[in-house]
């Protein structure tokens, strides 16, 4: 379970698709005899197939956590968004009562689902080949898997695994100061562009959305 103060809970699912999709890299955790084997691997969204959308990936052969799926393992895929820390300086409340604390601001998704191995050389070829172009789509000059030799590209495929992990529910963490009130939102926002990172800088974004709206 997560705990998830309503203030905080993101429901819309465009928003939560498209964090899938900006910060691919997630953190998978999978329930297996009493233990949690912990993975981090790339997932691509395929919002068209099943319900609530599948997410698509790879592991190697060698890691034990495919076998471990045969006997209908529960999991979660964790996805970490934009991050800051957020200092109470930044609060105009902070410097008329002196009542503020710093905290950490963060958007999150959690995807719910039942993983299935997939050992099928043309379903792991095509998952690999999806993976593949929507990774290179930003390049100059886009890599692809034809590019190898297909003998070598065959004896790769072997020593992988395809995961699809049917999402089953989605959860969506946006803490990003919605507690606080419109001034200290608008200092929260100023504070993280002064950082002049762009991790901050994305943070500053989610916090001015959450005024507005």
């Amino acid at each position: 379970m997560t705990y998830l103060p309503p203030h905080f809970a993101e429901l819309d699912a465009a928003t939560l698709h498209a964090l899938v999709r900006a910060h691919p890299l997630a953190t998978w955790v999978v329930q297996h005899q009493g233990e949690l084997l912990v993975n981090h691997i790339p997932l691509l969204l395929d919002e068209q197939q099943g319900e609530h959308g599948t997410l698509l990936g790879h592991v190697a052969r060698a890691n034990p956590v495919w076998q471990a799926l045969a006997s209908g393992a529960t999991s979660v895929a964790v996805f970490t968004g934009p991050q800051a820390y957020v200092s109470p300086n930044w609060y105009p409340s902070k410097h008329a009562h002196g009542k503020a604390v710093p905290t950490w601001n963060y958007a999150t998704v959690h995807a719910h689902g039942v993983p299935q191995a997939i050992d099928d050389p043309a379903r792991v070829l095509d998952i690999v080949t999806r993976l593949t172009q929507v990774h290179e789509a930003s390049q100059a000059l886009p890599w692809q898997v034809a590019d190898a030799p297909a003998d070598y590209i065959a004896s790769l495929l072997k020593a992988i695994v395809a995961i699809e992990i049917p999402v089953q529910r989605w959860v969506g963490k946006w803490k990003v100061s919605q507690n606080r009130p419109a001034a200290d939102q608008q200092g929260v926002a100023a504070g993280l562009r002064g950082q002049g990172s762009e991790l901050a800088g994305q943070m500053a974004s989610l916090v001015q959305q959450r005024i507005l709206s």
